[in-house]
Protein backbone atom coordinates (compact mmCIF):
# COMPACT_ATOMS: atom_id res chain seq x y z
CA UNK A 1 0.00 0.00 0.00
CA UNK A 2 1.31 3.42 -0.96
CA UNK A 3 2.24 5.75 1.92
CA UNK A 4 -0.26 8.53 2.68
CA UNK A 5 0.22 11.87 0.95
CA UNK A 6 2.14 14.20 3.31
CA UNK A 7 0.38 17.20 4.77
CA UNK A 8 1.51 20.29 2.87
CA UNK A 9 3.77 22.72 4.71
CA UNK A 10 3.38 26.49 4.55
CA UNK A 11 6.98 27.55 3.97
CA UNK A 12 6.18 30.93 2.41
CA UNK A 13 7.27 33.11 5.29
CA UNK A 14 9.68 35.98 5.83
CA UNK A 15 11.72 35.17 8.91
CA UNK A 16 13.03 37.73 11.37
CA UNK A 17 16.64 38.39 10.38
CA UNK A 18 18.07 41.03 12.71
CA UNK A 19 18.76 44.75 12.52
CA UNK A 20 21.41 46.77 10.64
CA UNK A 21 22.71 48.31 13.87
CA UNK A 22 22.33 47.84 17.65
CA UNK A 23 20.28 51.08 17.74
CA UNK A 24 17.66 49.76 15.32
CA UNK A 25 16.69 46.44 16.89
CA UNK A 26 13.02 45.66 16.40
CA UNK A 27 12.53 41.90 16.12
CA UNK A 28 10.51 39.99 18.74
CA UNK A 29 12.46 37.46 20.84
CA UNK A 30 10.75 34.58 19.03
CA UNK A 31 8.96 34.21 15.71
CA UNK A 32 6.36 31.44 15.68
CA UNK A 33 5.10 30.04 12.39
CA UNK A 34 2.58 27.22 11.95
CA UNK A 35 3.88 25.15 9.05
CA UNK A 36 0.84 22.87 9.29
CA UNK A 37 -1.58 21.76 12.02
CA UNK A 38 0.53 20.43 14.87
CA UNK A 39 3.77 21.50 13.17
CA UNK A 40 5.36 24.69 14.47
CA UNK A 41 8.70 26.25 13.58
CA UNK A 42 10.14 28.85 15.96
CA UNK A 43 13.10 31.13 15.35
CA UNK A 44 15.06 32.92 18.03
CA UNK A 45 15.86 36.53 17.21
CA UNK A 46 19.22 37.76 15.99
CA UNK A 47 18.63 40.69 18.31
CA UNK A 48 19.19 38.16 21.12
CA UNK A 49 21.74 35.80 19.56
CA UNK A 50 23.54 35.87 16.25
CA UNK A 51 22.99 32.10 16.04
CA UNK A 52 19.22 32.69 15.51
CA UNK A 53 18.47 28.95 15.65
CA UNK A 54 15.27 27.35 14.44
CA UNK A 55 13.38 25.20 16.95
CA UNK A 56 10.80 22.62 15.85
CA UNK A 57 7.69 21.63 17.80
CA UNK A 58 5.70 18.59 16.64
CA UNK A 59 2.40 17.78 18.36
CA UNK A 60 0.69 14.40 18.31
CA UNK A 61 -2.38 13.04 20.08
CA UNK A 62 -0.55 11.78 23.19
CA UNK A 63 2.59 13.85 23.39
CA UNK A 64 4.69 16.52 21.73
CA UNK A 65 8.34 16.72 20.74
CA UNK A 66 10.36 19.92 21.09
CA UNK A 67 13.57 19.64 19.12
CA UNK A 68 16.20 21.93 20.71
CA UNK A 69 15.79 24.74 23.24
CA UNK A 70 17.90 27.39 21.57
CA UNK A 71 20.85 29.61 22.38
CA UNK A 72 19.50 31.77 25.23
CA UNK A 73 17.56 31.43 28.47
CA UNK A 74 14.48 29.33 27.78
CA UNK A 75 11.86 31.20 29.82
CA UNK A 76 10.19 32.80 26.79
CA UNK A 77 10.39 29.55 24.85
CA UNK A 78 8.79 27.64 27.75
CA UNK A 79 5.90 30.10 27.87
CA UNK A 80 5.46 29.86 24.10
CA UNK A 81 5.52 26.06 24.10
CA UNK A 82 3.02 25.92 26.98
CA UNK A 83 0.66 28.16 25.03
CA UNK A 84 1.04 26.15 21.83
CA UNK A 85 0.39 22.88 23.65
CA UNK A 86 -2.68 24.34 25.35
CA UNK A 87 -4.02 25.63 22.03
CA UNK A 88 -3.39 22.25 20.43
CA UNK A 89 -5.26 20.41 23.17
CA UNK A 90 -8.15 22.87 23.15
CA UNK A 91 -8.56 22.51 19.40
CA UNK A 92 -8.58 18.71 19.55
CA UNK A 93 -10.67 18.06 22.68
CA UNK A 94 -13.67 15.93 21.62
CA UNK A 95 -17.21 17.23 22.30
CA UNK A 96 -17.90 14.38 24.74
CA UNK A 97 -14.71 14.91 26.69
CA UNK A 98 -16.60 15.02 30.01
CA UNK A 99 -18.00 11.52 29.55
CA UNK A 100 -15.10 9.73 27.82
CA UNK A 101 -11.45 9.16 28.78
CA UNK A 102 -9.80 12.43 27.86
CA UNK A 103 -6.54 11.84 26.01
CA UNK A 104 -6.24 15.60 25.61
CA UNK A 105 -6.04 16.43 29.31
CA UNK A 106 -3.08 18.75 29.77
CA UNK A 107 -2.03 16.78 32.85
CA UNK A 108 -1.80 13.58 30.80
CA UNK A 109 -0.19 15.11 27.73
CA UNK A 110 3.57 14.59 27.65
CA UNK A 111 6.36 16.74 26.25
CA UNK A 112 9.69 15.34 25.09
CA UNK A 113 12.53 17.87 24.87
CA UNK A 114 15.22 16.39 22.64
CA UNK A 115 18.11 17.90 20.76
CA UNK A 116 19.59 17.78 17.29
CA UNK A 117 22.94 17.77 19.12
CA UNK A 118 24.42 19.20 22.31
CA UNK A 119 26.20 22.39 21.20
CA UNK A 120 25.34 25.36 23.38
CA UNK A 121 23.12 27.14 20.88
CA UNK A 122 20.73 24.16 20.94
CA UNK A 123 20.53 23.33 24.65
CA UNK A 124 20.79 26.68 26.46
CA UNK A 125 17.08 26.74 27.30
CA UNK A 126 16.91 23.27 28.85
CA UNK A 127 16.74 24.50 32.44
CA UNK A 128 13.41 26.22 31.79
CA UNK A 129 11.83 22.83 31.08
CA UNK A 130 13.46 20.86 33.90
CA UNK A 131 10.55 21.39 36.32
CA UNK A 132 7.76 21.24 33.74
CA UNK A 133 5.21 18.53 34.66
CA UNK A 134 4.98 15.58 32.29
CA UNK A 135 8.21 16.54 30.56
CA UNK A 136 11.29 14.48 29.69
CA UNK A 137 14.46 16.38 28.85
CA UNK A 138 16.69 13.97 26.94
CA UNK A 139 20.40 13.90 27.77
CA UNK A 140 23.00 15.13 25.31
CA UNK A 141 25.53 12.30 24.96
CA UNK A 142 25.33 9.31 22.61
CA UNK A 143 24.45 6.89 25.40
CA UNK A 144 21.59 9.05 26.69
CA UNK A 145 20.22 9.73 23.21
CA UNK A 146 20.44 6.07 22.23
CA UNK A 147 18.82 4.92 25.46
CA UNK A 148 15.87 7.29 25.22
CA UNK A 149 15.03 6.61 21.58
CA UNK A 150 15.92 2.91 21.78
CA UNK A 151 18.75 3.06 19.25
CA UNK A 152 20.88 0.00 20.01
CA UNK A 153 22.97 0.02 16.81
CA UNK A 154 24.22 3.61 16.81
CA UNK A 155 24.19 5.45 14.45
CA UNK A 156 22.71 3.36 11.63
CA UNK A 157 19.57 1.95 13.24
CA UNK A 158 16.37 3.81 12.35
CA UNK A 159 13.83 3.77 15.20
CA UNK A 160 10.31 5.12 15.57
CA UNK A 161 9.01 7.53 18.18
CA UNK A 162 5.21 7.70 18.12
CA UNK A 163 3.65 10.93 19.36
CA UNK A 164 0.19 9.39 19.08
CA UNK A 165 -1.01 9.07 15.51
CA UNK A 166 2.23 10.69 14.41
CA UNK A 167 5.22 8.39 13.93
CA UNK A 168 8.68 9.97 13.75
CA UNK A 169 11.77 8.16 12.47
CA UNK A 170 15.02 8.92 14.29
CA UNK A 171 18.63 7.89 13.63
CA UNK A 172 22.15 9.05 14.37
CA UNK A 173 24.05 11.39 12.04
CA UNK A 174 27.51 12.04 13.55
CA UNK A 175 30.14 14.10 11.78
CA UNK A 176 29.30 17.59 13.00
CA UNK A 177 28.76 16.22 16.51
CA UNK A 178 28.97 12.67 17.85
CA UNK A 179 25.42 12.67 19.23
CA UNK A 180 23.67 14.39 16.31
CA UNK A 181 20.34 12.94 15.21
CA UNK A 182 18.10 13.25 12.17
CA UNK A 183 14.34 13.15 12.43
CA UNK A 184 11.80 12.31 9.72
CA UNK A 185 8.16 13.26 10.23
CA UNK A 186 6.05 10.93 8.10
CA UNK A 187 3.02 13.17 8.49
CA UNK A 188 4.59 16.10 6.62
CA UNK A 189 7.57 14.49 4.89
CA UNK A 190 9.94 16.85 6.75
CA UNK A 191 13.50 15.60 7.28
CA UNK A 192 15.29 17.53 10.04
CA UNK A 193 19.08 17.37 9.84
CA UNK A 194 20.11 19.77 12.61
CA UNK A 195 23.51 21.37 11.99
CA UNK A 196 24.56 18.56 9.65
CA UNK A 197 22.94 19.98 6.51
CA UNK A 198 21.49 23.48 6.23
CA UNK A 199 22.08 26.58 4.05
CA UNK A 200 25.18 27.74 5.85
CA UNK A 201 28.53 26.70 7.27
CA UNK A 202 28.82 23.02 8.10
CA UNK A 203 31.52 22.61 10.74
CA UNK A 204 33.05 19.19 10.33
CA UNK A 205 34.27 17.45 13.46
CA UNK A 206 34.81 14.00 11.93
CA UNK A 207 35.12 13.81 8.14
CA UNK A 208 34.80 10.03 7.86
CA UNK A 209 31.71 10.04 10.04
CA UNK A 210 30.16 12.86 8.00
CA UNK A 211 30.86 11.05 4.73
CA UNK A 212 28.96 8.05 6.05
CA UNK A 213 26.19 10.26 7.47
CA UNK A 214 25.60 12.12 4.21
CA UNK A 215 25.45 8.85 2.28
CA UNK A 216 22.86 7.51 4.73
CA UNK A 217 20.85 10.72 4.65
CA UNK A 218 20.66 10.66 0.86
CA UNK A 219 19.73 6.99 0.81
CA UNK A 220 17.09 7.56 3.48
CA UNK A 221 15.60 10.51 1.58
CA UNK A 222 15.49 8.53 -1.66
CA UNK A 223 13.71 5.62 0.03
CA UNK A 224 11.14 7.72 1.92
CA UNK A 225 8.73 10.49 1.09
CA UNK A 226 10.81 13.55 1.95
CA UNK A 227 9.26 16.87 0.97
CA UNK A 228 11.65 19.28 2.70
CA UNK A 229 15.07 19.13 4.35
CA UNK A 230 15.39 21.47 7.32
CA UNK A 231 18.38 22.45 9.45
CA UNK A 232 18.79 24.72 12.45
CA UNK A 233 20.27 27.87 10.89
CA UNK A 234 20.53 30.01 7.79
CA UNK A 235 23.93 31.57 7.07
CA UNK A 236 23.97 31.77 3.27
CA UNK A 237 22.89 34.73 1.18
CA UNK A 238 20.73 34.25 -1.89
CA UNK A 239 23.87 34.60 -4.00
CA UNK A 240 25.20 31.07 -4.65
CA UNK A 241 28.34 30.28 -2.69
CA UNK A 242 28.23 33.42 -0.53
CA UNK A 243 27.62 33.21 3.21
CA UNK A 244 27.12 35.91 5.80
CA UNK A 245 30.13 36.36 8.11
CA UNK A 246 30.28 34.48 11.38
CA UNK A 247 28.44 36.46 14.03
CA UNK A 248 26.23 38.39 11.62
CA UNK A 249 23.36 40.19 13.35
CA UNK A 250 21.67 41.29 10.13
CA UNK A 251 20.85 38.93 7.29
CA UNK A 252 18.27 40.62 5.01
CA UNK A 253 18.89 38.41 1.98
CA UNK A 254 18.60 34.95 3.44
CA UNK A 255 17.37 32.01 1.38
CA UNK A 256 14.67 29.76 2.79
CA UNK A 257 15.79 27.43 5.57
CA UNK A 258 14.06 24.61 3.66
CA UNK A 259 16.20 22.65 1.21
CA UNK A 260 15.36 19.96 -1.31
CA UNK A 261 16.52 16.37 -1.58
CA UNK A 262 18.43 17.44 -4.70
CA UNK A 263 20.31 20.02 -2.61
CA UNK A 264 21.01 17.37 0.02
CA UNK A 265 22.42 15.11 -2.68
CA UNK A 266 24.54 17.95 -4.08
CA UNK A 267 25.93 18.69 -0.62
CA UNK A 268 26.87 15.03 -0.23
CA UNK A 269 28.62 14.98 -3.59
CA UNK A 270 30.44 18.24 -2.85
CA UNK A 271 31.73 17.04 0.49
CA UNK A 272 33.18 13.91 -1.06
CA UNK A 273 35.63 16.13 -2.95
CA UNK A 274 36.85 18.10 0.10
CA UNK A 275 36.32 15.81 3.08
CA UNK A 276 40.00 15.40 3.90
CA UNK A 277 41.21 18.87 2.91
CA UNK A 278 41.33 21.17 5.96
CA UNK A 279 39.97 24.61 5.21
CA UNK A 280 36.86 26.45 4.06
CA UNK A 281 35.19 25.08 0.93
CA UNK A 282 32.34 27.05 -0.65
CA UNK A 283 29.57 25.58 -2.76
CA UNK A 284 26.27 26.99 -4.00
CA UNK A 285 24.13 26.02 -1.00
CA UNK A 286 26.59 25.17 1.78
CA UNK A 287 30.07 25.97 3.05
CA UNK A 288 32.10 23.12 4.55
CA UNK A 289 34.55 24.13 7.28
CA UNK A 290 36.82 21.13 7.62
CA UNK A 291 38.97 21.00 10.75
CA UNK A 292 39.67 23.56 13.45
CA UNK A 293 43.07 24.86 12.37
CA UNK A 294 44.12 28.34 11.18
CA UNK A 295 42.88 27.70 7.64
CA UNK A 296 39.38 27.72 9.09
CA UNK A 297 39.58 29.88 12.21
CA UNK A 298 41.59 32.85 10.91
CA UNK A 299 39.36 33.71 7.91
CA UNK A 300 36.20 33.18 9.96
CA UNK A 301 37.38 35.38 12.81
CA UNK A 302 38.67 38.16 10.55
CA UNK A 303 35.37 38.39 8.68
CA UNK A 304 33.50 38.24 11.98
CA UNK A 305 35.53 41.15 13.39
CA UNK A 306 34.90 43.36 10.36
CA UNK A 307 31.18 42.51 10.41
CA UNK A 308 30.90 43.31 14.11
CA UNK A 309 32.54 46.73 13.65
CA UNK A 310 30.29 47.55 10.68
CA UNK A 311 27.18 46.52 12.63
CA UNK A 312 28.07 48.56 15.69
CA UNK A 313 28.76 51.61 13.52
CA UNK A 314 25.44 51.09 11.74
CA UNK A 315 26.94 50.99 8.25
CA UNK A 316 25.38 47.71 7.13
CA UNK A 317 23.00 48.01 4.23
CA UNK A 318 20.56 45.65 2.58
CA UNK A 319 22.54 43.75 -0.01
CA UNK A 320 20.79 43.65 -3.38
CA UNK A 321 19.34 40.31 -4.36
CA UNK A 322 21.15 38.63 -7.28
Amino acid sequence: MAPPTPVALDTDVTWIHGAPSPRRRHDPPLQVHHLAPGTVLIRQSKDLTYEAPFILLLLGERRALLLDTGAVDGTALRQTVDRLVADHLAARTPPDAQTTPNAYDADAYELVVAHTHSHGDHVAGDAAFADRPGTTVVGHDVASVGAFFGISAWPTEVVTLDLGGRPLEVFGIPGHHAASIALHDRTTGLLHTGDTVYPGRIYVQDSDALLDTLDRLVTFAEERTVTHVLGCHVEMTRRPGHDYPLGSRYQPDEPSPFMTVAQLRSARDAFRAVAHRPGIHRFDDVVFCVGEGPRVLVPLQLRALVEQVRWRLGILRRRPAP
